[in-house]
């Protein structure tokens, strides 16, 4: 085991050593984990499954699930993410694809032009867009909501697709150039199923923030905007004026998300070990 140490002086002149092992450096990232993930998580669970009173109930279950306000926000909240999933994807794979075949300079440039809006706070991007949609005549809405998501959410989904194209082995697409396949034939045998991890990992990083995301529908929304399933949990926490209002109903609609995060990352294969290398085994 190696040890991290620093050598200083005692007053009587003898030198003492002071370090940590490995183990040691941990400490303060468990303890980050406890106060900020685990204990609040035991506090949704807490109020989730209990009544106003305190007392153990699964009456907030009962009435997410009996309630069709709630039921249709959380339908609409994952239609919308598929949609703007699905959007990005199109967007971001050709993008990412040229990246990926250009000079690792002029690659690094351009992606810097797609990453530099990241650094940016969200809000004043969203309002950004919001003026430039207004310019050009898009009234807030739906439509506007979808264009200010994908906007938000695109660079999401570029990284990690251009991180797997840029580490395939072309060795693979020349030898089937050479075995006289063309370039879409290519591209669906080979291309496509080698960046399938990639596709995976930006539709995950764009479809799990979307569903909660109300600052940026909010920003977008008109007479004929949409309401994410993180609004209602906001209004359940926080009313108008600011106060708590439904703890017990947030809580619940907090688990029911995490259930639904869990699931579509246990789906997509979120919790698996990157084993992926420059080759493959087709």
């Amino acid at each position: 085991m190696t040890e991290l140490s620093t050598k200083a002086m005692t007053k009587s002149g003898k030198k003492f050593k002071f370090g940590f092992n490995r183990k040691q450096l941990c400490i303060p990232y468990a303890l980050f984990l406890v106060m900020f993930v685990v204990i609040p998580l035991f506090v949704i669970l807490y109020y989730a499954f209990t009544s106003s009173d305190g007392s153990f109930s699964f009456a907030n279950f009962a009435e997410f699930f009996t309630n069709k306000t709630k039921i249709s926000t959380l339908l609409i909240s994952i239609l919308i993410a598929l949609l703007v999933t699905v959007i990005c994807l199109l967007i971001a794979y050709p993008v990412a694809y040229i990246l990926s075949k250009m000079k690792k300079s002029i690659a690094f440039i351009l992606l810097l032009l797609f990453v530099t809006p990241m650094w940016i706070n969200f809000v004043l991007r969203a309002m950004a867009m919001k003026e430039l949609l207004s310019l050009i005549g898009v009234s807030p809405g739906s439509f506007a909501n979808i264009i200010g998501l994908v906007y938000d959410f695109l660079p999401f989904m570029i990284l990690p697709l251009y991180s797997t194209l840029i580490k395939m082995d072309t060795s693979l697409e020349e030898a089937a150039l050479d075995l006289g396949a063309n370039k879409s034939k290519v591209f669906i045998k080979i291309t496509l199923p080698l960046s399938v991890p990639g596709i995976i990992s930006g539709a995950m990083m764009v479809f799990l923030p979307v569903m909660s995301c109300y600052v940026i529908t909010d920003t977008f929304s008109g007479s004929t905007g949409f309401t994410v399933i993180g609004k209602l949990i906001a209004w359940c926490f926080l009313g108008e004026n600011g106060t708590l209002t439904n703890v017990n109903g947030g809580a619940t609609i907090s688990l029911v998300m995490l259930v639904i995060m869990f699931l579509t990352m246990l789906a997509t294969g979120g919790f698996k070990s990157d084993n992926s290398t420059r080759g493959t085994n087709l």
